[in-house]
């Protein structure tokens, strides 16, 4: 039976940033330094086959602190964790490595050096997300009033409207956090930003990539976890850039193909926490019921790395 045409624009980048591979990376040779098990609190990445993968190798993922014996290292993931945490791990002389982002890493450094100057924070976040809560846990409550949207802008009661500065989020949709800082300013004419771009390089460099591709697609499928944030964000561009059918899914039996059903080119592109294996395992998933042509969209080339921690690179 002859297998119907269709084009797969494949989006690059796509998939792993240099903040998950770095992640990773410290989870694996902490289990080679100090073996089995390790406890790593919460994901240490948004994707479930990365979570399984180093749980089968020893890792044991909690939600606090106080479920890790303090005889056994512990990993914070690379979204970041309030102050308190790290200082938790001191007062039980614990040994624990820090996988935070580095780009995280300098919103805390933002926001702690805006307190030190007397201002206090707007963070454009998500509530709840693990990187919202490790950043506005950097400074003492009350000091860090989050908005997750323009109308929220319109709410904000700070201290002193002239002594604000804001923060976002590192994997929000560029556009909408655009919109959110242009209500801040002009309500807040005052407000300081951050020097660079919180949104981090990878989110960015994602989101360009699906706004490239789709006007040229029937369907997106972006490949990520449900809890994902940066991977959420790809399906709404998707959306936004004019492609009718845009939608996550975890791996390849997650596609629904009924709602595919009659399409001629579909896109493919990855949150940053997704590894390769899974992308490659939905466009097979495509090449057994289609003859597919691949058509690469390239807006992009990622250089970044990052080192892990020095304690890891030492001998035990």
């Amino acid at each position: 039976m002859t297998k119907p045409p269709l084009t797969l624009h494949l989006a690059a980048p796509r998939g792993f940033c240099a903040g998950v591979d770095r992640a990773i990376k410290i989870v694996e040779m902490a289990l080679e330094k100090w073996g089995a098990p390790v406890y790593v609190r919460h994901e240490i990445v948004h994707n479930r086959y990365v979570v399984d993968g180093l749980r089968e190798k020893g890792a044991v993922f909690v939600e606090e602190l106080d479920e890790c014996p303090p005889d056994r290292p512990v990993i914070f993931s690379a979204h970041g964790v309030p102050k308190s945490v790290p200082q938790a791990a001191k007062a039980r002389e614990m040994v624990y490595v820090d996988a935070t982002c580095p780009l995280v890493s300098k919103v805390h450094i933002e926001a702690a050096r805006h307190h030190e100057n007397g201002l206090q924070m707007v963070m454009i976040g998500h509530a709840g997300h693990p990187e919202t809560v490790g950043t506005m846990g950097q400074l003492p409550e009350g000091e860090v009033l989050l908005v997750e949207t323009s109308e929220d802008v319109a709410r904000l009661a700070p201290r002193d409207p002239e002594r604000l500065a804001f923060i976002t989020q590192t994997t929000l949709s560029v556009d909408d956090t655009a919109d959110i800082v242009a209500a801040l300013k002009a309500r807040f004419p005052a407000i300081v930003g951050p020097h660079k771009e919180d949104i981090c390089y990878a989110t960015t460099n994602r989101q360009e990539a699906v706004k490239a591709m789709a006007p040229d697609c029937d369907a997106i499928l972006v490949v990520g976890a449900p809890n994902s944030s940066n991977s959420k964000r790809l399906v709404e561009v998707g959306a936004r850039a004019g492609c009718a059918y845009a939608q996550l899914v975890q791996r390849a039996a997650d596609i629904d193909w009924r709602a595919l059903e009659g399409v001629r080119s579909v896109g493919i592109t990855a949150g940053a926490s997704a590894p390769e294996v899974l992308i490659a395992e939905v466009i097979d998933a495509f090449r057994a019921r289609y003859e597919v042509t691949e058509v690469p969209v390239v807006t992009a080339e990622e250089t970044v790395e990052f080192k892990v921690p020095r304690v890891l690179r030492e001998p035990a």
